[in-house]
């Protein structure tokens, strides 16, 4: 009958206990409940996931890591070289900021490879990460790195002819490294790896300006 149903002032229909208002209410309490759930599985998967999805063994990552390592072990030697013969105060200084700079990253790397889980080093051809690199690597050598004997004359090397040897080496050295920071910067996505590429690229590139000055004034008559 229609005298049966009660209206509010409104004219809205008024719930009672036994007209569905307590279930009414138990769906609000169970949507949010739901809501802050899913909310909390959200944030987890969010925390979990990048856990998950650290570099595998074959990745760019861990290619890239490995073999800069190798490149900076030179440049560290190569530095070494340089600051303990040298009598040029600006190649002493030069070589000191390269071999802590570049000695500092190795340890960044080396780190990274650990947390992942990874060997220091591969099985695979040295930058077989970069696509097309094929005939990049001569005589087992990544861009800019000095061959044995270029190494071996430059330990014997004095005076103004170990200065030249050591800023030219270590110029070409530079070119190299720029190159395969800047790869690992197209086609790495890992944030860690690639602010260690950017740092290597501007560094390298700023001491490659300030080699090209020395270089012309220890060659200037």
């Amino acid at each position: 009958m229609i005298s049966e149903v009660s209206s509010s002032p409104s004219g809205a229909s008024t719930d009672t206990p036994g007209a569905g208002g307590t279930p009414s209410r138990r769906f609000g309490y169970t949507a949010v409940a739901v809501l802050v759930v899913g909310l909390l599985l959200g944030l987890g998967a969010g925390l979990v996931i990048p856990g998950l999805r650290t570099p595998g063994d074959d990745s760019v990552e861990a290619g890239f890591l490995r073999d800069m390592s190798t490149h900076h072990a030179q440049a560290v030697e190569m530095a070494m070289i340089a600051h303990t013969g040298s009598d040029d105060p600006a190649i002493v200084t030069l070589s000191s900021d390269i071999a802590t700079t570049q000695q500092g990253q190795v340890g960044y790397m080396q780190s990274w490879l650990r947390d992942w889980h990874l060997s220091p080093t591969g099985t695979t051809e040295p930058m077989a990460w970069i696509p097309g690199s094929e005939g990049a690597i001569v005589n087992g050598l990544m861009p800019g790195m000095a061959t044995p004997d270029q190494m071996a004359t430059l330990r014997e090397a004095t005076g103004k002819d170990l200065d030249v040897q050591f800023l030219t080496l270590m110029r070409a050295h530079h070119v190299g490294g720029v190159h395969m920071a800047q790869e690992a910067l197209k086609l790495s996505d890992n944030t860690d790896v690639t602010w260690l590429a950017q740092s290597m690229v501007a560094a390298q590139q700023g001491e490659i300006q300030l080699i090209d000055s020395l270089l012309k004034r220890i060659q200037t008559p």
